[in-house]
């Protein structure tokens, strides 16, 4: 078994190589948090082209279907019902508006849907949980050498470039 930076667990790593491994895992976790953003707001707005599609299609329905429908079914009434032609064109444009609002309708439903689709914010707040919880984060306690075993630090020269 080993760690991520390759050394096996439980060897003394370096301050270096410790930030390293630190540094890379919390680049991984908001290249996740991103990615699981990405696949929610690709599904909000799944959502939202649902409804436009169903809002749409009640749109082209009742444009493209109001005269021919209206005609067959105004006719349809009179042979079957013998009443005024004109109360069976009321009829027939009544059942197209009824087929309409019914798909517009459930286009308002896809749009609620859509609307509260909180993925960006689940997101959002599932970072903020993880910045807090790095802030609060203490270092492991590390047991006591005795001073004759406490490792001597070397000084490191830096350039001032």
């Amino acid at each position: 078994m080993s760690a991520p930076d390759g050394s096996p667990v439980g060897a003394e790593r370096s301050i270096g190589q410790l930030f390293a491994s630190a540094t890379a895992e919390m680049s991984a976790l908001v290249h996740d948090e991103i990615a699981l953003a990405k696949a929610q707001l690709k599904q909000d707005v799944k959502k939202g082209a649902t409804s436009g599609g169903a809002f749409s299609a009640a749109g082209v329905l009742l444009l493209f279907s109001l005269p021919m429908l209206n005609f067959a079914l105004a006719y349809g009434i009179r042979t079957w019902s013998h009443w005024n032609l004109a109360l069976c064109f009321l009829l027939s444009f009544a059942a197209n508006v009824l087929v309409a609002a019914v798909l517009a309708l459930i286009g308002v439903v896809f749009a609620k849907k859509a609307k509260k689709g909180r993925g960006p914010q689940k997101v959002a707040a599932s970072m903020k949980e993880t910045a807090n919880v790095l802030q609060n984060a203490k270092p492991h306690p590390r047991p006591e050498l005795p001073q004759d075993e406490v490792p001597a630090l070397e000084a490191v020269a830096r350039s001032a470039s």
